[in-house]
């Protein structure tokens, strides 16, 4: 989302070197800017094909301990071509069919898998270590994540700390621009909330769960079995765990469908990305395209796998993170440096400026203004006023600063608007006005009980976002200088951090 907030407000096609702007300007379209998308393509594909090779060995696994499958490299290759085929058709489907539609089954799956054990286990103990878990997890995280057992040094820093931290870097571009190509419109508190906390209680509740239970098993119930079986192999340790479960079987192949489903989706959103950072952040790209991505991230993840097995697939993760920290460190920077922009650009909405007095409403009565304010107007209403007054009114301002020498255009907006552009790219003044539809109030509704209704606003928009104001009613004057008010301030705006 934060890539989607730096993409939208400048108009920049949604790439990776989108949050340099701030930082470089137009250079990100040069050796810089292909730079980070090229370490950004290697990264994504690198580190989904290392998921695909945990994955497959740990399917493999599962289907040993259920079906008596060999674990071998021949069988997990075979894996790898139908998990990336199902992949390719997924991605193939598009976003809001295929990969949406996978992902909401693997959310129900894992959901559900988790309800059971969490009913068939220790109920209450899960309930209280959930809530200490929480607490000793906000307590000591900057301690664990600064540790680097540099008084006690052991082989637990790189088989798990660096490894993990690679690998978490390797899927940031994949991760950030798939949350933000389907982010746009929302805030940087809704994503802070869907995003970054639901997501982290959900963790700690699913660790809890499964944790806590074996940690039960082992401790008190004496299956000390399941130790020595984790220990031996981790790909075995969830199917070892759900053996010791009533339904057991049923239990492990809902596990097993949930990990394919897990992993399809990984690899198809993360050709998605992949795609779009190849072809400068076109969304709409041609079906071959799409399996080559597909298909490459299969063929790296095989390769990995003949060539060393899991130690290549973790060295190639490192490797490939390492020197993408650089872009991310600079993207911090670049988000920083705009979020305080927007912040000046937001309080000076709120001062009165000293310039010139505000436009005053004119052109009509005290009562023309109550049937404006007694009105739920319908979406045909909203787009006609936008024909009939907010057009007009836009392409007479665009011809005035045209006399002026300025670059100005007017041209169709989004979902039946209309957008007035003025001035440079880096630094152009947007207003544009669109239907914006809301639920109407229920002292109004004149429908059947229970059936909702719309009514629309027609809602300025500038370059920073939605403003939350309504212009429909006004006159074609009014609209005018609304527009002006709005360039007066950008005007100051540009003036105070220029």
């Amino acid at each position: 989302m934060i890539l989607a907030y730096f993409s939208f407000r400048h108009g920049l096609p949604l790439t990776l070197r989108s949050a340099l702007y701030p930082l470089i300007g137009e250079r990100i379209y040069g050796p810089i800017g292909h730079a980070v998308d090229i370490f950004a393509i290697i990264g994504t594909v690198l580190g989904v094909a290392t998921s695909l090779g945990f994955g497959v060995a740990q399917i493999n696994t599962g289907l040993n301990a259920l079906f008596g499958v060999p674990v071998s490299i021949p069988i997990q290759i075979a894996l790898i071509i139908g998990t990336t085929a199902l992949a390719t058709l997924s991605v193939v489907s598009g976003l809001d069919k295929g990969i949406r539609r996978l992902s909401e089954l693997n959310l129900g799956l894992a959901v559900l898998l988790m309800a059971m054990v969490m009913i068939l286990g220790p109920t209450v103990l899960i309930l209280q270590t959930f809530v200490q878990n929480t607490g000793g997890y906000l307590s000591e995280i900057v301690s664990r994540t600064l540790n680097l057992n540099a008084y006690q040094p052991t082989d637990w820093i790189g088989g798990w700390t660096l490894f993990y931290w690679g690998w978490w870097l390797a899927w940031s571009p994949f991760v950030g621009l798939f949350i933000a190509r389907i982010s746009r419109g929302r805030t940087i508190r809704e994503f802070v909330t869907g995003v970054l906390l639901v997501p982290t209680a959900f963790t700690l509740l699913w660790m809890t769960v499964f944790g806590n239970t074996a940690i039960h098993m082992i401790l008190e119930q004496g299956m000390v079995d399941l130790g020595i079986a984790v220990d031996k192999d981790t790909s075995l340790a969830l199917f070892a765990f759900l053996q010791h479960f009533p339904f057991s079987g049923v239990i492990s192949a809902l596990a097993i469908i949930m990990v394919v489903v897990f992993f399809v989706t990984s690899a198809d959103s993360g050709a998605m990305v992949v795609d779009m950072l190849a072809s400068g952040g076109s969304e709409n790209t041609p079906v071959r395209q799409r399996i080559f991505w597909a298909s490459s991230m299969g063929l790296v993840a095989i390769a990995l796998l003949l060539a060393d097995g899991l130690k290549a697939l973790q060295t190639a993760t490192i490797a490939s993170a390492l020197p993408f920290t650089l872009a991310l460190l600079l993207s911090m920077r670049g988000l920083l440096k705009a979020l305080k922009l927007d912040a000046t650009k937001r309080d000076l909405r709120h001062q009165a400026l000293a310039i010139s007095p505000s436009t005053p409403r004119t052109g009509g009565t005290w009562q023309r203004r109550l049937r404006t304010l007694a009105m739920f107007p319908r979406r045909a209403h909203v787009v006609r006023f936008i024909e009939d007054v907010a057009r007009p009114a836009c392409l007479g301002v665009a011809e005035e600063w045209r006399l002026q020498g300025y670059d100005c255009t007017v041209e169709d907006g989004e979902e039946g608007g209309v957008r007035l552009s003025v001035g440079p790219a880096d630094t152009a003044f947007i207003y544009e006005i669109r239907p914006h539809a809301y639920a109407t109030p229920s002292f109004v509704m004149s429908g059947p009980p229970g059936e909702e209704r719309k009514y629309f606003r027609a809602e300025v928009h500038l370059r920073e976002g939605g403003q939350d104001h309504d212009v429909m009613g006004w006159s074609r004057d009014e609209v005018i200088g609304d527009i002006l008010d709005h360039y007066e301030r950008h005007m100051h705006f540009l003036h105070l951090v220029g």
